[in-house]
C-alpha cells in the first residue's frame, strides 16, 4: 500500500517535507479487527505534536493521521458487528479499557501515533472502534468529525454549559468551527464570544452566529461563563482567564501546549485570573461514547465542516499550511 510516513522528529518551522511517501506491506486484520480501504483523513494539529516532539510516537516510523474515514474491505475473527463496504470512521482512539474513563486508562492506544493510522491506503482497527458514519456526509466531511468534532463536543460538555450562559471559543479552526455549531444548537440562548488572532477567522466565527469577535487578548463586553481553548499557545489560556466571571470554566482542548510563549504564564495573577473560584480543566483523549454521540448530533443538527482537500502525496503541504498560516475550517486528505 501507499503511505505518507514519519521517520523523525523535526522542526516545522524550517522542515518543509516531514513525511515521506512511501510503499509498505499491506496490513492484515487480527481476531477482532476489520481491515479499511481509506477515502479520506483529516490532518489534525495534534499531528504537528507528534511531528515535533511535544507528543512523540513511541517508536519510528509510523503512518499518522487519526480522523479517518473508509471502507470495510476484510473482517478478522469473531467481528460482528460489521460487514464488508461498511462506511466507517476511526478516531484517535484506537482502543482502550471499555470503560466510561477509558481516555485516561494506561490501556488507551492512540491512532497514528501508538499504532499506524490514515495517511495510507489501508489500516486496522478494532471493531468496536470503527464508527458507522451517517449518509448525510461525504467522505471529506466526515473526516474532521472523527476528531475535531467529537473533541470538541466533549470539551463543550466539560464546560457544563447551561443554555442562556455566555460562552466563549478562543481560537477558531478546526475543532472551534464545529464546536460553534454544535453549542449554537444545543443552547440555543447562549450568546458565543470568539477570540482568534486572524480576521477571516472572526469573519468566519461571525457567519456562524458569534455575536461578537475580538483579538485573542482582548476583553469581551461581558464575563463569559465558559471558555474553550482550542489553541497551541499559552498568552490565550492567560486573556482567557481574565475574560471568565466568578466561578467560570476554561476547558482547554489540546493534546499539547508549544513553549514558544511560555512565558506568559508569568503574568498570571492570582487576584485577577484565578481567585473567585474560577477553573481550568483540560480534555484527555477521547472514548468511544463521545465519538458516537457527535455523530448522532451532527447528522441531527445538519453540522458541516468547512473543508479543503489535498491528495495523499500532498500531506506535507497540508502540515506546513496548518503550522504556519492562518486556519478556516479543516483540512482533509483524500487517499
Amino acid at each position: 500500500m501507499k503511505a505518507m510516513i514519519m521517520e523523525r522528529i523535526v522542526d516545522l518551522h524550517e522542515e518543509d517535507e516531514p513525511l515521506t511517501f512511501v510503499d509498505l506491506p499491506d496490513p492484515q486484520p487480527a481476531t477482532g479487527e476489520v481491515l479499511v480501504a481509506i477515502n479520506a483523513c483529516g490532518v489534525c494539529h495534534t499531528e504537528l505534536d507528534e511531528l515535533e516532539g511535544r507528543t512523540p510516537p513511541p517508536r519510528l516510523p509510523v503512518v499518522l493521521g487519526h480522523e479517518v474515514i473508509g471502507r470495510v474491505v476484510a473482517l478478522g475473527d469473531n467481528v460482528r458487528t460489521h460487514r464488508i463496504d461498511d462506511r466507517i470512521g476511526v478516531g484517535w482512539i484506537h482502543r482502550s479499557s471499555g470503560g466510561i474513563e477509558e481516555n485516561l486508562s494506561p490501556q488507551f492506544v492512540a491512532t497514528g501515533r501508538d499504532v499506524n493510522g490514515g495517511y495510507a491506503q489501508l489500516m486496522t482497527v478494532p471493531a468496536d472502534y470503527a464508527f458507522a458514519i451517517p449518509e448525510e456526509f461525504t467522505d471529506a466531511q466526515a473526516a474532521p468529525l472523527l476528531c475535531a468534532g467529537a473533541i470538541g463536543h466533549r470539551a463543550l460538555k466539560l464546560t457544563g454549559l447551561e443554555d442562556g450562559q455566555r460562552l466563549g471559543l478562543t481560537g477558531f479552526g478546526g475543532s472551534a468551527h464545529l464546536v460553534a455549531q454544535l453549542a449554537r444548537q444545543r443552547f440555543p440562548n447562549c450568546e458565543i464570544y470568539v477570540f482568534a488572532r486572524d480576521e477571516n477567522a472572526r469573519a468566519h466565527a461571525r457567519s456562524l452566529g458569534a455575536v461578537w469577535t475580538g483579538e485573542t487578548s482582548e476583553r469581551a463586553p461581558h464575563l463569559l461563563d465558559a471558555i474553550i481553548d482550542t489553541t497551541p499557545a499559552w498568552a490565550p489560556v492567560v486573556a482567557a482567564m481574565a475574560n471568565l466571571k466568578p466561578g467560570g470554566r476554561l476547558v482547554i482542548n489540546a493534546i499539547r501546549k508549544e513553549d514558544a510563549d511560555k512565558q506568559a504564564l508569568l503574568s498570571l495573577s492570582y487576584h485577577e485570573h484565578l481567585w473567585m473560584e474560577r477553573e481550568i480543566k483540560s480534555v484527555a483523549n477521547i472514548t468511544r461514547l463521545d465519538i458516537a454521540e457527535f455523530l448522532q448530533a451532527a447528522a441531527e443538527f445538519s453540522i458541516k465542516p468547512e473543508v479543503e482537500t489535498f491528495p495523499l502525496q500532498q500531506a506535507n503541504r497540508a502540515l506546513v499550511e496548518l503550522k504556519r498560516e492562518p486556519v478556516r475550517g479543516a483540512k482533509v486528505l483524500l487517499i
